[in-house]
């Protein structure tokens, strides 16, 4: 189905191997016909090759560029344009290479936002947000438009700082687990946890209560330590693939002008990890 007219779409990350973009996206245009429109790949790019692959994207007409881990952030000084939104959260997942110019877009925090919405108010909720990097940031920016108490925890409470000053919130060292305790919503956006050190967790076990809701932005493993730990002290937890599938509904819609086939999502998702 792939001809000359046919615009790629590209995810660029490192790691990159675990990605199930491609899948989800290509099960998406099959869904909706649009097979011979585009097909998404996927590239590992290393931090220092960004530019070089942007401009790549760019000079080869790609319709849009995904932008995972590390470059989030890295990516804005690349860029002709930033939706307002994505300049208010400063970072960005999504680019859409339109009318020759390459505009930055940010749907993390749709993917955050949405899966805690369905279970908690978060109007006043106090969330604990474990990092200060790009899908921290996401975060920050859409629980505080919903009213949220922010706090950020990071090894390093310095870049906690900046983010809580920028954004709005407190910072707290990532081993200051008494400020959990407090919190309704803990959610995690560092890699801590990513397959395949899927025996490692950010947080000990005794920093959860039942009370708890905690969502963990990483969605390979399905149920990482975090979450598995959390859900034995008895706490509500929601996986990273419900982040995953939000982010990649509202992508889905910059990407080709058209409503994502949802439920061909989600499928795509539990073949490929289990239902959740």
């Amino acid at each position: 189905m792939i001809s000359a007219k046919t615009q790629p779409c590209v995810i660029f990350g490192d790691p990159v191997e675990h990605s199930l973009s491609p899948r989800m996206h290509n099960a998406a245009y099959k869904a909706l016909d649009l097979e011979e429109a585009y097909v998404y790949l996927a590239a590992q790019v290393r931090a220092d090759d960004l530019a070089q692959a942007i401009q790549g994207a760019r000079v080869m007409g790609f319709r849009g560029v995904t932008c995972t881990i590390p470059h989030k952030t890295a990516v804005i000084p690349l860029l002709d344009e930033l939706d307002p939104i994505a300049r208010d959260i400063g970072a960005v997942n999504t680019v859409v290479h339109q009318d020759g110019k390459m505009i930055g877009y940010n749907t993390d925090w749709i993917g955050i936002v949405e899966p805690l919405r369905k279970r908690r108010s978060l109007h006043g909720a106090r969330v604990a947000i474990l990092g200060a990097g790009g899908t921290a940031r996401a975060a920050g920016y859409g629980l505080r438009e919903a009213g949220a108490e922010l706090f950020f925890l990071n090894r390093t409470v310095g870049r906690a700082r900046l983010l809580a000053d920028e954004i709005g919130g407190q910072a707290h060292p990532l081993d200051e687990i008494g400020i959990l305790h407090d919190c309704e919503i803990i959610l995690n956006t560092t890699s801590v946890g990513m397959s395949p050190r899927d025996q490692v967790s950010p947080l000990p076990k005794d920093a959860f209560r039942k009370t708890h809701l905690v969502m963990d932005a990483i969605y390979t493993p399905l149920y990482t330590k975090l979450l598995q730990d959390a859900r034995d002290v008895g706490a509500e937890v929601i996986c990273g693939v419900e982040m995953f599938l939000y982010q990649g509904i509202a992508q889905f819609k910059l990407y080709t002008g058209h409503d994502a086939p949802i439920e061909v999502m989600q499928q795509v998702l539990i073949e490929r990890l289990g239902n959740w």
